[in-house]
């Protein structure tokens, strides 16, 4: 991962968000802190499927009971 100081990336914007697309995550700092890191789309949307696999692994069909003598909002 590159780590880019704020004002290279302020001036270059539209060449990091190129590397970005292309695959590339960036770190973008400000005197030595991280500010934030810019991913590639294609990875978010693998790491939110990961995580929804991991969650699934987990799970257990009919795991949620409704409350004896209440009816849910979705119910109605």
């Amino acid at each position: 991962m590159q780590t880019i100081n704020i004002s290279d990336f302020r001036s270059h914007l539209a060449h990091y968000l190129k590397i970005a697309q292309m695959g590339e995550s960036l770190s973008i700092s400000s005197h030595g802190e991280v500010l934030a890191i810019i991913s590639p789309p294609n990875q978010i949307k693998q790491q939110a499927k990961e995580a929804l696999q991991a969650i699934a692994q987990q799970s257990v069909i009919d795991d949620v009971l409704s409350p004896l003598n209440e009816t849910w909002d979705a119910m109605q």
